[in-house]
C-alpha cells in the first residue's frame, strides 16, 4: 500500500534527524513521537470495525523497515507498535474501542507470561514485572501476559496505572525506551482480558488469521534489514571522503572496501527476498484458509531468523570497514553496530530459532503454539 510508505517516508525523514537526540532520551524523541502518531503506522493491525484498513502484512513492515533505515530505535518502536495493534482482533469488540477509540491512541505489548492475573468482580487483578516494554514511555496502553488459573491470557492496562522503572541501560536500541513495567493489584475489567492461544475470531479477515507471532518475529526482522541498509549506506558516504591512516587513496577506491561492500549487498538483497517471500506466502495462505499450514509458519520464522542474523553480520562489516570514525559515539555506523547486535539477542530472532525450525525440518516432535 502506497499510502503507508508514504507515510513512513514522512516519519523516516524525522527519526533521521532526530536519531541522536532519541538514543540519549532513551525514548523517541518528541518530534519523533509526535510525527509516529501521526503517520498511522503505529496502528496498522487494528480492524475494520476499529477503523483500520487490514493491510497486507508486507505493506506495514516494508513501512517500518523504512524507518528503520533512518533509524533502527524508531523504526523498532513502530514494528512493536504495530504488532500489538493486532491484538485489537482478539480482544472484546468493547475493550478493543477502549483502547482505540481514541484515534491518536498508542498501544504496546509484552506478550510474556511474566504477571499474575486473579479473578475479581467483573475482571482481573494483575500484579507483576515485565521487562522489554519497547516504546512504553511513548504509549498510552500496554498489552501484557501473564497466567490465569494456569491459562496464558493477555490484558490491556493503561500505562498511566503501572510504574514505568525507567532502567533502560543498554549498548543499542537505546531509544526503544523498552524499560521494564510493573504492577501492583491493578484492575482490568473482563472486556480487556483475552487469550492468543484460542485463535483469531471466527469473524477475522486474511491480516488477523495470518500467524501472529510469525508476526512478530517479522516485525523485528524489519527493523533489523532497514538498520543493515542504513550501515550500507552511511559507509558509502564514509567511504568518499575517508582516507584511512598511511594510505593516498580513499576508502571507496580500495578493492577490500570493493569486495566487502558487494558482499553485504548481495547477503543483503538474498536474505531480504527470502523474507518477503515468506510473508508472502502466509498472506496467501491467510487469504485462502483460516488454517496456516505449518511449513508456512516454519518459512516465516526462518526467514525472519535469517534476515536479522545477516542483518548483523552486515552492520558489522560496514562498521569494520569504517575503521577508527567508526568508534566514536557520534558516528552512525557505531550505532547501527550496537542496534544490529541488540536485535539479535531477541529469543524471537536469536540462533536458537534455527533450532526450533530445524527440528520441525527433520520432522522431529516439537511444540508449536507459538510459532
Amino acid at each position: 500500500m502506497d499510502e503507508l510508505l508514504e507515510a513512513a517516508e514522512t516519519l523516516a525523514a524525522v527519526a533521521g534527524a532526530h536519531a541522536a537526540e532519541t538514543e540519549r532520551l532513551r525514548a523517541l524523541a518528541p518530534a519523533v513521537e509526535a510525527a509516529a502518531r501521526a503517520s498511522g503506522l503505529l496502528r496498522t493491525g487494528l480492524p475494520r470495525r476499529l477503523g483500520g484498513t487490514e493491510p497486507p502484512p508486507a505493506a506495514a513492515l516494508r513501512a517500518a523497515e523504512r524507518v528503520a533505515e533512518a533509524d533502527a530505535s524508531a523504526g523498532w518502536c513502530v514494528s512493536i507498535a504495530a504488532t500489538s495493534s493486532l491484538n485489537s482482533a482478539y480482544v472484546s469488540p468493547e475493550g478493543g474501542a477502549e483502547v482505540y477509540g481514541d484515534p491518536d491512541a498508542v498501544a504496546v505489548g509484552v506478550w510474556a507470561q511474566r504477571g499474575t492475573m486473579t479473578e475479581a468482580g467483573g475482571g482481573v487483578t494483575v500484579t507483576g514485572r515485565w521487562p522489554f516494554c519497547s516504546g512504553v514511555s511513548n504509549a498510552d496502553w500496554i498489552f501484557l501476559g501473564g497466567f490465569l488459573g494456569g491459562k496464558p491470557v493477555v490484558v490491556a492496562v493503561r500505562t498511566a496505572e503501572l510504574e514505568i522503572l525507567g532502567n533502560w541501560r543498554t549498548s543499542g536500541l537505546c531509544g526503544t525506551g523498552s524499560h521494564d513495567t510493573t504492577a501492583d493489584d491493578v484492575f482490568v475489567p473482563q472486556r480487556r482480558v483475552f487469550s492468543l492461544l484460542d485463535g483469531p475470531p471466527a469473524d477475522a479477515g486474511p491480516l488477523h488469521r495470518f500467524p501472529v507471532f510469525g508476526f512478530f518475529a517479522a516485525s523485528i526482522a524489519a527493523a533489523a534489514l532497514g538498520n543493515a541498509r542504513g550501515a550500507i549506506t552511511e559507509l558509502i558516504e564514509l567511504a568518499g571522503t575517508k582516507q584511512p591512516s598511511g594510505s593516498s587513496r580513499l576508502l571507496a577506491e580500495r578493492s577490500a572496501t570493493h569486495s566487502a561492500v558487494a558482499e553485504a549487498e548481495a547477503s543483503l538483497r538474498a536474505a531480504r527476498e527470502f523474507y518477503y517471500r515468506a510473508i508472502d506466502d502466509a498472506w496467501q495462505a491467510a487469504q485462502e484458509s483460516a488454517e496456516i499450514p505449518q511449513r508456512v509458519k516454519v518459512d516465516l520464522r526462518l526467514a525472519s531468523t535469517y534476515a536479522a542474523q545477516v542483518s548483523a553480520n552486515v552492520a558489522r562489516s560496514m562498521y569494520d570497514l569504517g575503521g577508527g570514525t567508526a568508534i566514536f559515539d557520534d558516528s552512525p555506523l557505531q550505532r547501527r553496530f550496537r542496534d544490529a547486535h541488540t536485535v539479535t539477542a531477541h529469543h524471537q530472532v536469536g540462533t536458537a530459532m534455527y533450532g526450533l525450525t530445524g527440528r520441525l525440518l527433520l520432522g522431529r516432535p516439537t511444540k508449536t503454539e507459538l510459532l
